[in-house]
């Protein structure tokens, strides 16, 4: 899940190194440490087209973050701030499932479908086949 800033010289990604899932960036390609980014766990790490920030997802999926990036000589990243939050789909182990607008407005996401009530009642049929069998022979 790394994804490269919009200048090329920065690289953002989640990592299970710290014990948790977290998003991180460092300098690409190097030198320079690795800042961790998420307070509070995140994955799919996604940059804003302008640079100016970076969105990424709770460990849910259920709330997207912005925080505001400054790249100056060296890089400055301002407090997670919730954008919003709903039930969507996650990329899980196979990438980000989301992406923004060039003009870094809207997102694109999927909703997660809502699940189907619990069944209340089980019906059994006994001897269900035997009576299919006597239909058809009947013809």
């Amino acid at each position: 899940m790394a994804e490269f800033s919009p200048d090329g010289n920065w690289i953002a990604y989640g990592s299970d190194a710290s014990g948790g899932w977290e998003v991180y960036v460092q300098p690409y390609p190097g030198p320079g440490g690795v800042v961790r980014v998420s307070t509070d766990g995140g994955t799919e790490p996604l940059w804003a087209p302008s640079g100016q920030e970076l969105f990424y997802r709770d460990l849910t999926g259920r709330h997207v973050y912005a925080v505001s990036v400054d790249i100056g000589s060296e890089l400055q990243l301002g407090m997670p701030t919730l954008l919003f939050e709903g039930e969507f789909r996650s990329g899980g182990r196979y990438g980000r499932s989301y992406d923004v607008t060039p003009d870094g407005r809207r997102f694109l996401m999927l909703e997660q479908p809502p699940l189907p009530p619990n069944p209340t009642q089980l019906i059994v049929v006994d001897g269900w086949f035997h009576e299919l069998e006597r239909k058809f022979d009947s013809r």
